[in-house]
């Protein structure tokens, strides 16, 4: 397993386990943060562990194109049920997302200092948020880190209404001109939009673009 020091730099991406875990340590700087996500790397860990790095293969995306809409949605849709805001209330959206309950975690990986961490990504421009709003109370909402590449990387997502995190995540996407959403691993939920495994290296090749 690599050990990160203080300069910024990773292993090749290759050399991560079959886990995708390929490195420990180092720190949330945005230098590094940012050379972390444009070479396909992200952190993961819980509060109390140390620093993890991961690039799994295969990668599990969306591509915007390729979105399932369920015909429920569509109804709330037609019904405008929902308002969606672009960078309106990041810290409220990171933080509400870092309370969401997880089935199966222990902790929440959305730890004070990576708060603090993509705060700063935020306010250089490269972490977006995505609040819903059901008449003036924040509903549901995501984040996730642009770095200008037209690839999205999603970070997570909270909901306080049924259907408002899936409400803003399609109507962004839907209003984006992105050529791929990075949700990293897998999930059903995310299956169900449409989501599917690409290869790490047909990932990489659109971080270059």
């Amino acid at each position: 397993m690599y050990f990160l020091n203080d300069k910024i730099e990773f292993p090749l991406v290759s050399e991560a386990s079959s886990e995708g875990l390929l490195a420990i340590g180092g720190d949330l700087s945005t230098e590094r943060l940012i050379h972390a996500y444009r070479n396909g790397i992200f952190p993961w860990f819980e509060d109390e562990e140390p620093l993890l790095w991961w690039s799994p293969d295969p990668r599990f995306v969306i591509y915007p194109e390729e979105l399932k809409v369920s015909k429920s949605m569509k109804q709330l849709f037609k019904k405008n049920k929902f308002r969606v805001t672009v960078n309106q209330d990041f810290k409220s959206v990171i933080t509400n997302c870092s309370e969401a309950y997880r089935k199966g975690q222990k902790g929440t990986w959305i730890t004070d200092n990576m708060i603090s961490a993509f705060m700063k990504m935020y306010k250089l421009g490269y972490a977006k948020s995505v609040e819903v709003w059901e008449d003036s109370e924040l509903v549901g909402g995501l984040y996730g880190v642009d770095l200008g590449n037209r690839v999205f990387c999603g970070e997570s997502m909270f909901t306080k209404v049924s259907n408002a995190s899936k409400y803003g995540f399609i109507e962004f996407i839907k209003n984006s001109n992105y050529q791929l959403i990075d949700c990293q691993l897998h999930t059903n939920h995310l299956e169900s939009f449409g989501g599917k495994y690409i290869t790490r290296n047909e990932f990489l090749k659109y971080l270059q673009l």
